[in-house]
């Protein structure tokens, strides 16, 4: 129960901060701001909906690791625009090849789970 609550809450921050994110690029310009805060919309609805559902543990894991490597991209993009520094070396490939894993983890869990559902 717990990563269900952890999805939902960063769903909802998630689209809370790229909103804000959004306006912040708007009216402060930065091109690495707008890319954080269009990552963040994108995930918003899928960490929700993951979070919501009911229990499917392997699909929660990897979309926790997608809240993982989000966190290290956009935090990345956002330490460069408004400190002018990097998180840390490879901080943003790394959070994109985390991205890329959970996404591919995600389609793991579902397929696993429909080929169940079918056999059972």
């Amino acid at each position: 129960m717990a990563l269900a609550r952890l999805l939902t809450v960063a769903g909802g921050s998630s689209g809370a901060a790229g909103v804000a994110l959004s306006a912040a690029a708007a009216h402060a310009g930065g091109s690495n701001t707008a890319t954080a805060a269009s990552f963040l919309l994108m995930h918003a609805g899928a960490f929700l909906a993951v979070g919501l559902m009911r229990s499917r543990q392997p699909l929660r894991i990897a979309a926790t690791v997608v809240v993982v490597g989000l966190a290290l991209f956009c935090g990345d993009l956002l330490m460069r625009d408004f400190a002018g520094i990097r998180l840390f070396p490879m901080a943003a490939p790394l959070g994109g090849s985390l991205m890329i894993l959970g996404w591919l983890a995600v389609a793991v869990a579902g397929a696993v789970s429909a080929s169940q559902s079918r056999d059972g």
